[in-house]
């Protein structure tokens, strides 16, 4: 306990250097209502293993549609290392950035600050635990980020990720062609662990293709279950059915 202790009061936040609002933009942005952001507040700090760095978006970039953050506000969560409970605060969650923002208060003059990026630490997001995993994509590349627990069973565990794109925009060329804005797009992927099997990958969201990724003797099994329950995994209730199912059978 007083190790783990030590380790919060000592390392679990490190000073984030930007000012309460830099880099926070309204979540509609459209027409001259466009707010600033500061863009050194939207460097990137992790992501491809091999590609270290490559996500980033051009300095000169001062107006955009859309949000690095799944929500513009903090909001309360409470902390984990393991099971143990560190305590509570309040969290933004930059997906673009795969950076967790903490406060311990909501007042504006206080300091943001991040979330260590050690596995143990975990939050909660709508009541389900949010950590620093390492994954690989339905393109084969070996990825760092936040992944938030949606089944965790005693076979599979389901795992969501909210992934947020930057797409850089196109002045007009003339009067006659509308100007392309930049803009933040929000993307949801799912990731799957067996367990005893020492990597996360990708699900991509067709029954035929999940169907090739769980263990051969569960196939016969989901492909009735899908069929008689008329399910489709890219709704995430009927994804979450399937792997509580899975864990059963």
């Amino acid at each position: 306990m007083k190790k783990v202790l030590l380790f919060f009061t000592l390392g679990l936040f490190f000073n984030f250097s930007i000012a309460q609002y830099a880099g926070q933009v309204a979540s509609n942005m459209a027409g001259a209502g466009a707010q600033t952001a500061s863009a050194g507040a939207i460097a990137t700090l992790d992501g491809s293993i091999n590609e270290m760095g490559t996500r980033r978006m051009n300095s000169s970039i001062k107006e955009f549609h859309g949000s690095p953050y799944t929500s513009n506000d903090f909001a309360p969560t409470s902390m984990f290392y393991g099971d143990e409970f560190l305590g509570k605060v309040y969290y933004r969650y930059n997906a673009f950035n795969e950076e967790v923002e903490i406060k311990k208060t909501i007042l504006p003059e206080e300091k943001i600050k991040s979330l260590g990026r050690d596995k143990a630490l975990k939050i909660l997001v709508d009541g389900k635990k949010m950590g620093f995993k390492t994954f690989i994509d339905v393109k084969g590349r070996t990825l760092n980020g936040y992944l938030t627990e949606l089944v965790q069973g005693e076979t599979y565990d389901l795992y969501r990720r909210i992934n947020v794109k930057y797409t850089e925009g196109q002045k007009a060329q003339n009067s006659f062609i509308k100007a392309i804005p930049n803009r933040f797009s929000h993307f949801t992927e799912y990731y799957f662990q067996q367990k005893g099997v020492n990597r996360m990958d990708e699900i991509s969201l067709k029954n035929g293709k999940l169907l090739k990724l769980v263990k051969e003797e569960d196939k016969e099994k989901l492909k009735v279950f899908l069929k008689e329950n008329d399910l489709n995994i890219k709704d995430e209730n009927d994804l979450i059915k399937v792997f509580e199912f899975l864990n059963k059978v």
